[in-house]
Order: C-alpha cells, then structure tokens, then sequence
C-alpha cells in the first residue's frame, strides 16, 4: 500500500520520496539476492549466493538500521503516538541482525535459503512500517525537520538521484538515444561478456508488469543492484522501456549490456548483462 503523506514542508515531502524509493531499491536487490540462493542448480553455488547476499547485508542493509536508530528513531520515539511502535522497530533490527549471522552460519543450501527467505519477509515487513507508520508521522509533524535529520545520510536516501518512477511518458521516442546509451542491441551479448547466454532462458526473470506502477523503476533497480558481473537478468516489461534504460544509463553509466529479446505488441523482454 502507498499511504498519502501529508507533510509539513516541501522538503520533508521530497524526504519521504527519497526514503520510499530507497526502501523499494533495497528490497527489491534483497529479494533478488534470496532468490539466487533458493534456485541455486548446486549447493556450491547456493552457499556463493549466500555469501552475496550476507555482504550486501553487511554493507548495506546493516548499516541502513543503524542510520535508522540514528536519524529517524529518536525523533519518533518523542511522540508517544509511536514510542511502542520505534520499540518495536528496534526489536526488528535485532531480528535483523540475527538472521544475518544465521546465514552466515548457514552451511546448506536448504537452512541458507530459509534464512534468506525469512530475512526478506522480516525486512518487507520492518519497510510496510516505516513507509506508512513512521515516515508519515515525521513528516507531518512541523516541529521536526526529516530533511533536517536525513541530510548527506547517504544510507537512508541512497546513493542517487531519485527520478520519477511513474513517469512511463515519452516510451517510443528517442529510443535509438535511449538504447544506445544503456548498451542496447538486437539479440546476443555481442562480445561484450564472457556470459555465454543467447537467449536469456537461464537468467533469473523480472515480470514488471505485476510490479505497482507507482515502485516498478525502483524495484527494477533494485534487482538489478543485486547482478554480478558477468551475469543477468531477463525483464519483461509492458512497453518499449525507453525512460528506464536512460535512467539505468544515468544512474550506473556502462554498467549494463541491453538486447531486446522481444520488442511487443504484448510484452517487451530485455536482457540486462552486468558488464562493468
């Protein structure tokens, strides 16, 4: 759900936004990055997976809770509206925390996803509070300042420009731009990777037409956050993803190889290959 926010400031509005939109990125990488672990075809590879998935984790999403408890949580806590609720959220990262060492610890494919699965459902859940609960609640009380408290927090707003993820507009124009600048071609890797792939029937696949139009920029990028090099992943989109590929280009310049495995009128599908 995508709870309204009514804010007190413009910039504590463009502050929700951010935090949403990196909330969205960071689960969709970490449901990636589960997934990989799950359908692993060997147990050597599921345990490679795992490992992925515990650095990001130690990386990113560790540090995310603690700039939480930083930034966010004190100035929650104040309004005995949502003391039980911060109290609770705190409880959560310690969850957190516990099912990262668990998959550290884990030594088979089977207890490693387990706890991957669990640690995507527990962070999906802790995201669902934060978006509807927490954050609306900052944002619209006009003695704190989210902008404020967020500023140069690089783990709470990521490490980007946050564009418009609604803004489906313009696909169908400028595409030769548009797909030049993403590493676009027609079929095959080209020589660009030593991936091997031809038709992309491997790769794990993303269908963002079941994605809400609100978060499917986000969570595209997320999930391709989570793509090794060398690797990558098919997606299938509900049109020419023309604004997509040029935010992709802005926002990780020469990282992906594009080819378009099906160009309409139903479906649009692409191959993302993680080059650089």
């Amino acid at each position: 759900m995508d709870t309204l926010v009514i804010a007190s400031t413009e910039q504590d509005a463009s502050a929700v936004e951010a935090v949403r939109t990196h909330h969205t990125e960071m689960a969709g990488t970490l449901t990636a990055l589960a997934r990989r672990v799950a359908s692993a075809p060997d147990p050597a590879t599921a345990l490679a997976a795992r490992d992925d998935l515990v650095q990001w984790s130690e990386h990113d999403l560790v540090p995310h809770a603690l700039a939480e408890e930083k930034a966010m949580y004190p100035l929650a806590h104040r309004d005995e509206r949502a003391r039980l609720l911060i109290d609770a959220m705190l409880a959560e990262h310690q969850l957190i925390l516990g099912l990262v060492e668990g998959l550290k610890a884990a030594g088979s494919q089977v207890d490693a996803a387990a706890e991957a699965r669990a640690l995507a459902v527990t962070f999906e859940s802790h995201l669902a509070k934060e978006n509807e609960q927490v954050l609306p609640l900052l944002a619209s009380t006009p003695e704190v300042s989210l902008a404020g408290a967020l500023e140069g927090m690089h783990e709470l707003l990521g490490g980007h420009d946050h564009h418009d993820d609604t803004g489906d507009h313009g696909h169908g124009h400028g595409q030769g731009e548009a797909a030049e600048g993403a590493g676009s071609r027609e079929g095959g890797c080209g020589g660009a990777c030593s991936c091997g792939e031809t038709d992309g029937a491997e790769l794990p696949e993303l269908d963002a037409r079941t994605v809400p139009h609100a978060i499917r920029h986000a969570t595209i990028f997320g999930a391709l956050d989570a793509v090794r090099t060398g690797s990558g992943m098919v997606l299938v989109a509900p049109h020419d993803p023309v604004p997509l590929l040029k935010q992709l280009e802005d926002r990780a310049p020469g990282a992906f190889a594009v080819d378009y495995l099906e160009r309409g009128p139903e479906s649009w599908r692409l191959r993302f290959t993680r080059v650089a």
